[in-house]
C-alpha cells in the first residue's frame, strides 16, 4: 500500500509540476549613457533574471529589424567572376572555353537546346590552368554581360577532338567557382553564388553513343573526353578473362572472388562504328544565376546568457564604428512546453 501511494504522490507532483505556468522574465537593462566614442566599453546593467539573454548590437548583420531575413537589392551594381581550373592526363590543347548567356532557356534535355541560346565567349578574360596544380583564374567583371531582371548563365565548354590523331583528352578540372555583387555589406563583397550552388549540369553531344565521363559535385567540376575505343583495348578479346563464366571472380566459394564482379557480354569492336574515336563537345550549364537581389538569410543575435549560466548582473559590449544603433535584448524563460519572452530596446549613439 505504502508503494502505490507513493507513486500516486509522485505523479500527482510531476502533473503539478508539468502544468505549472512559465513566467515572464523580470527584466530591465540600463545603462550609464545614450552616447559613447567608438571604442570606448558600454556597461548594460541587467536588474532581474531570465533563462537565457540574447543581444542584437544593431549592426550589420545583428540587427533585430533583420532577425526573420535580410534580402539586399544589388541590382545594377555589377558583379565579378573567379574560379580556380587545373588540368591532367592528356596532351590536347584548346579544349576548354568558358561562355556566358542570358538567353538561354534552361532546357538542358540536349546539346541543341543549349547552343540555340546567345552565348558570349569570355575564355580570354580568365587565366587557366596549366598543370594539376591549382590556378586562380583571377577575379574578373562580368558587369558588361548582365541584363536588368533576366538570369545569366555560365558554361564550361569542353571539345575531345579524335585521339588517335590529337592524343588523349584532357582532364579539366574546376573549383572554387564564385559569383559575387560589386555591391559591398558590412565592408565585404556579397556572395550571389558559389561552387555549391552554381547547379552545374553535363550536357553531352552524344549522350547514347559517345558519353563523356565528366562528373559534377559540390566542390568540382570534372571535364574529361568521351570513351576512346581502341581495337587493341583488352575488352574486345573474347579471350579475355572476364567473359569466362568459370572465371574464379564469379565463384562465391573462390577466395579470388569480387562480390561486385558481373559477367559481361561480350561486344566485338565495329571498325566502321563513328563513335569508336569522334569528336564531341559537351557542356557544364549552370542553374540561372539572378544578379537582382541576393537573401543573405537571418541576423542572428548573440546569446549572452543560457540556462546553466547564473544571474547575469551586467553585460558590457564595445562599438567599432560610429552611428546610431538599436540594441535590443530578449530575455527568455522556457520549458519543453513553451516560453515567455520579454524584449528591451537601447538607442545608442557612437560618436567618433
Amino acid at each position: 500500500m505504502k508503494l502505490r501511494y507513493s507513486i500516486m504522490f509522485w505523479g500527482l507532483l510531476f502533473t503539478a509540476s508539468c502544468e505549472t505556468e512559465i513566467e515572464t522574465p523580470d527584466f530591465q537593462i540600463t545603462a550609464e549613457s545614450n552616447t559613447y566614442k567608438v571604442g570606448e566599453e558600454i556597461r548594460f546593467m541587467v536588474e532581474g533574471n531570465a533563462d537565457m539573454i540574447t543581444f542584437y548590437s544593431g549592426e550589420p548583420s545583428n540587427e533585430y529589424a533583420f532577425k526573420e531575413g535580410r534580402v539586399v537589392d544589388v541590382s545594377g551594381e555589377g558583379a565579378t567572376m573567379e574560379f580556380s581550373s587545373g588540368v591532367t592526363g592528356g596532351t590536347q590543347e584548346d579544349q576548354l572555353s568558358i561562355w556566358a548567356s542570358t538567353d538561354f532557356d534552361g532546357n538542358y534535355e540536349n546539346l541543341t537546346s543549349v547552343k540555340s541560346a546567345t552565348w558570349v565567349d569570355i575564355t580570354d578574360r580568365f587565366t587557366l590552368g596549366t598543370s594539376a596544380s591549382f590556378v586562380s583564374s583571377t577575379t574578373q567583371d562580368i558587369s558588361d554581360l548582365l541584363m536588368p531582371e533576366k538570369p545569366i548563365y555560365i558554361a564550361f565548354k569542353y571539345i575531345t577532338r579524335p585521339q588517335e590523331t590529337n592524343g588523349l583528352a584532357n582532364n579539366w578540372m574546376i573549383q572554387g567557382f564564385t559569383i559575387n555583387s560589386k555591391k559591398l555589406f558590412n565592408d565585404a563583397s556579397i556572395s550571389i553564388t558559389d561552387q555549391a550552388h552554381a547547379g552545374f549540369r553535363i550536357v553531352d553531344q552524344e549522350p547514347e553513343n559517345a558519353p563523356s565521363r565528366s562528373t559534377i559535385t559540390t566542390t568540382r567540376v570534372s571535364l574529361l573526353g568521351n570513351e576512346y575505343k581502341d581495337p587493341n583495348d583488352p575488352i574486345y578479346d573474347p579471350e579475355n578473362p572476364i567473359y569466362d563464366p568459370e572465371n574464379p571472380i564469379y565463384d562465391p566459394e573462390s577466395h579470388l572472388y569480387e562480390p561486385d564482379a558481373e559477367l559481361p557480354i561480350f561486344v566485338p569492336y565495329d571498325p566502321s562504328s563513328p563513335y569508336n574515336d569522334p569528336q564531341t563537345e559537351h557542356w557544364a550549364v549552370s542553374r540561372p544565376i539572378y544578379i537582382d537581389t541576393v537573401d543573405l538569410g537571418p541576423d542572428w543575435s548573440t546569446a549572452i546568457k543560457g540556462i546553466a549560466n547564473s544571474k547575469l548582473e551586467e553585460f558590457r559590449y564595445t562599438y567599432t564604428q560610429p552611428g546610431t544603433y538599436k540594441a535590443y535584448f530578449i530575455a527568455i524563460n522556457a520549458t519543453i512546453d513553451g516560453r515567455k519572452e520579454i524584449i528591451k530596446e537601447m538607442e545608442i549613439t557612437i560618436v567618433p
